[in-house]
């Protein structure tokens, strides 16, 4: 809730559930005031931040703080205070040169394109999405800097464990249902997720650990359970014939096995 700006529901729900040591509120309050002045086309609040942490954004390479500055320096064109914008950039932008000269030229031809301009490469600087894409920026940036995922760890582990689920017979008509795909809800949620890399099942002897195969095919104790061939030959040679179920103790004669066919 946090992480989609939810901060109001989110407060109340640590507050409900007497979570609030638990939890980054205040962290996420922190950057409420960034994204929202962003969303105001204001840069001063994500500068400020820029500057309170400048040694560790410095230490990640980020170039936040530059794209922060070429922004108000299309704003500057835009309102058409050229000339101060030229001296905004050489204090601010020129420092930036020696690594990212190329989006330094870029940006400074605008004083002569204006932006009225038609021209698609300098049109797109002036467009409103550019403030969209601050935003995102500073999203990564501030879950960067704190180390966290970019993705709700709550959306991982829901997609990883649909992933892990789905196969291509969840979306049969015949699909049984103790599959938790047979339901339509979980169905929508992991249909852009890729299938279950391993498609089919292996089954694996509970006694020797070995995987049952049409070479070492797997035999039903009269009880349900179920274990591989070479197991209980072994045990059957050692016990005159007899058969003991490791899980629940029942004895039986090897000829009371019957085969299971693996299709």
């Amino acid at each position: 809730m946090l992480r989609m700006s939810y901060y109001d529901t989110a407060v109340k729900l640590a507050e409900s559930r007497n979570i609030q040591d638990f939890v980054d509120i205040d962290i996420f309050q922190e950057a409420k005031k960034v994204i929202e002045a962003l969303q105001n086309m204001e840069v001063g609040p994500a500068l400020a931040w820029c500057a309170e942490n400048k040694s560790r954004l410095k230490k990640s390479k980020s170039k936040f703080e530059f794209q922060l500055r070429l922004q108000e320096f299309i704003e500057l064109v835009r309102a058409e205070n050229n000339l101060r914008a030229i001296t905004y950039a050489q204090k601010y932008l020129a420092p930036w040169g020696t690594t990212h000269m190329k989006e330094f030229q870029r940006v400074f031809v605008t004083v002569a394109y204006k932006s009225t301009t038609e021209c698609a490469t300098y049109k797109v600087l002036f467009e409103p999405k550019q403030w969209d894409y601050l935003v995102d920026q500073f999203k990564q940036e501030f879950c960067k800097l704190y180390g966290m995922t970019l993705e709700p760890l709550l959306n991982i582990y829901l997609q990883a464990g649909l992933s892990a689920l789905k196969t291509p017979y969840c979306y049969d008509d015949d699909c049984t249902k103790e599959d938790p795909l047979s339901q339509e809800g979980f169905r929508k949620l992991a249909m852009p997720l890729p299938y279950s890399k391993q498609r089919h099942s292996k089954l694996v002897c509970y006694i020797t650990k070995e995987l049952m195969d049409t070479e070492n095919p797997p035999q039903v104790l009269p009880n349900g359970y179920v274990y591989s061939t070479k197991a209980l030959e072994e045990m059957a040679r050692k016990n005159d014939g007899k058969i003991t179920c490791p899980r629940t103790g029942l004895v039986c004669n090897f000829t009371d096995l019957v085969k299971a066919y693996i299709s």
